[in-house]
């Protein structure tokens, strides 16, 4: 599909294409000395790009939070972020381009050994602000309470120094902090499959919205999602069927 010059301007008010990052989710992307950030939504904002003739110009944020608040405020072009009905308020979502585990973390020795104890009277949980799982948690946690670390990767540390309970968050994340403090562990499982996607403001129209919707489908078709995630060392990470 060729890029019109109307379907260009509506990604690229300011000539050139803002691609809101999150190096706060190791799976999606992560800092980079040399150009801000590397990773698998980085590829995809630089392919996407090439395929409109316009620059790029990565806007590095710490926290899904802050990389959503830009998109939606039109402060960035594209996004990557994971599914939800309150940011679809003002974003249009593309499909998953990859599927990942939100799980749970507790203490060695911790009365939590499953899903079903997490949510009860006095259980603390840690999340981080504005993120995926905050926002999936917030609304299916009835009698656990949430307590919000500035980002996702603080989410252990804060949890330990705060006395909470459980620390939830991205599988990977958590399994990275674990072998790196030991202490804790994972509980099985997961408590949600966390779909991330990209996103435009809506504002920008329809046929932007279904151009980015093809571009992801073509991207997981082809193997280049799968070739990048393999190129930057990502495991635990699931590239969706269509049907999916």
């Amino acid at each position: 599909m060729q890029p019109t010059e109307a379907l260009r301007a509506a990604f690229t008010p300011q000539q050139v294409l803002r691609a809101s990052i999150n190096v706060g989710n190791p799976i999606l992307a992560s800092r980079d000395d040399e150009h801000g950030a590397r990773g698998v939504s980085v590829d995809l904002a630089r392919e996407l790009a090439r395929r409109l003739g316009v620059g790029l110009e990565l806007v590095v944020f710490p926290s899904a939070g802050e990389s959503v608040e830009a998109v939606a405020a039109e402060q960035a072009d594209i996004g990557f972020f994971a599914i939800d009905p309150k940011r679809g308020e003002h974003i249009a979502f593309t499909d998953a381009y990859v599927v990942i585990e939100g799980a749970y973390l507790v203490r060695d020795g911790s009365p939590i050994a499953a899903h079903a104890d997490v949510d009860r009277p006095g259980v603390r949980v840690t999340v981080g602000k504005g993120s995926a799982y905050d926002l999936y948690l917030t609304r299916s946690l009835l009698q656990a309470s949430i307590e919000r670390a500035p980002t996702s990767p603080a989410v252990v540390d804060v949890f330990l120094e705060s006395g909470a309970d459980v620390a939830a968050g991205v599988r990977q994340q958590l399994e990275a902090d674990a072998a790196r403090l030991g202490g804790v562990h994972l509980l099985p499982g997961h408590f949600m499959l966390i779909r991330q996607a990209m996103g435009v403001p809506k504002s920008r129209g329809d046929a932007a919205a279904d151009y980015l919707r093809a571009f992801v489908e073509e991207m997981k078709a082809s193997g280049f999602v799968q070739e990048a995630l393999a190129r930057h060392g990502i495991t635990g990470a699931a590239v969706p069927r269509a049907e999916d």
